[in-house]
């Protein structure tokens, strides 16, 4: 099966991921930065935005960036989940 037929998206194109963690983490924003750009090399420093929860007990960190593959976007989402400071990713 081709990569056009296991996605709608279009290669490339702007996509932003979520990451989710608990807000007490000193540098939770920096982290998800880093997970990120090990595989976007090109990522923009100011790629990332982050927000706190309502009660302020987590933290969650969007980064938009340009996609190139379904691939890159599988790495980004197993490297995220696999985290153990992550609680989600979207």
């Amino acid at each position: 099966m081709n990569e056009q037929k296991e996605t709608l998206l279009e290669f490339p194109c702007e996509f932003a991921v979520k990451a989710m963690g608990l807000a007490s983490h000193p540098d939770f924003e920096a982290l998800v930065v880093e997970i990120v750009s090990l595989h976007v090399p090109d990522l923009p420093h100011q790629a990332s935005r982050s927000r706190a929860s309502k009660n302020g007990k987590y933290l969650s960190v969007t980064v938009t960036f340009q996609a190139t593959s379904k691939a890159q976007l599988d790495a980004i989402y197993y490297a995220l989940t696999a985290h153990r400071d992550v609680v989600m990713s979207l």
